[in-house]
């Protein structure tokens, strides 16, 4: 790695972590401790340690994907992914807004599949780094359509 393409590294971190403070700034709070949720909603404190490995794959992923292809398609659906992932917060912590949140994480999870599907020939680690976060996202979409069901007052 030359330290051009490593600091374009720095750059693809500085990039998701600035999403992800988006993340710590809309926290779950009381208003989502009221709430009805399915049984298999996982304790909060598995969520920062799981989201902190998932930033880093997002990171070196967009960053592969950018260093062969560089700013195309792939890394177009990578960064509206981006975007989704940050608005997933603010809808559902800060506007407590579930509906809203559980069509944003569907999208979410289709721009996550796009860009594996878009990946897997040119840079199959860049769709590989994804897959986790493909798994993740569709439970967590399963969890945010439980929610929404499960309190269709909020």
């Amino acid at each position: 790695m030359t330290l051009k393409s490593a600091g374009r590294l720095v750059v693809f971190a500085a990039i998701v972590a600035l999403v992800s403070l988006t993340g710590s700034k809309f926290l779950p709070g009381p208003w989502y401790e009221t709430l009805a949720k399915p049984d298999w909603t996982p304790p909060n404190w598995v969520f920062p340690p799981a989201w902190a490995i998932l930033y880093v794959m997002i990171a070196v992923a967009g960053w592969r994907v950018y260093e062969r292809q560089g700013f195309g398609r792939a890394l177009a659906v990578w960064a509206i992914g981006l975007v989704l992932n940050g608005a997933w917060s603010v809808l559902m912590f800060g506007q407590h807004q579930i509906g809203l949140a559980a069509i944003d994480i569907v999208l979410l999870w289709t721009t996550i599949l796009a860009f594996v599907a878009l990946n897997w020939r040119p840079d199959r680690v860049a769709s590989l780094l994804f897959v986790p976060y493909l798994a993740w996202i569709a439970y967590a979409t399963a969890l945010n359509i439980a929610i929404y069901v499960l309190n269709p007052q909020a």
